[in-house]
């Protein structure tokens, strides 16, 4: 594998991790939602894991990342439409998708 898909893949891992750690073990969307930094936080790791997944992307698109569009399409709508982000669907994502992604990406890694 390519240096620079690795170092795009320890990028989003590192991401997965901050969001993982912003929230900590109790996740409660009413918490996320009333806290606009926390908000704000995961919503710019979520900006990295879009950009580094569009840059392999760009690089070898067949590395197999189920949800590789879905989360490309999720930075392109937090950066671009800022003002439309819907705070169910960030957190629908994490917690329905962020944990495949991190063994997806911990697989691709190793």
């Amino acid at each position: 594998m390519e240096h620079k898909i690795k170092k795009f893949l320890f990028d989003i891992k590192e991401s997965i991790k901050s969001i993982e750690s912003y929230l900590g073990d109790k996740r409660d969307f009413n918490v996320y939602q009333s806290n606009k930094m926390l908000r704000r936080a995961i919503e710019r790791e979520f900006e990295i894991i879009g950009e580094a997944m569009s840059r392999i992307e760009k690089l070898d698109n067949k590395i197999n990342i189920t949800t590789k569009k879905q989360i490309i399409s999720m930075r392109n709508r937090v950066i671009h439409g800022y003002d439309k982000i819907d705070d169910a669907i960030i957190w629908g994502t994490i917690i329905k998708h962020l944990p495949i992604l991190k063994n997806e990406i911990q697989d691709l890694i190793d």
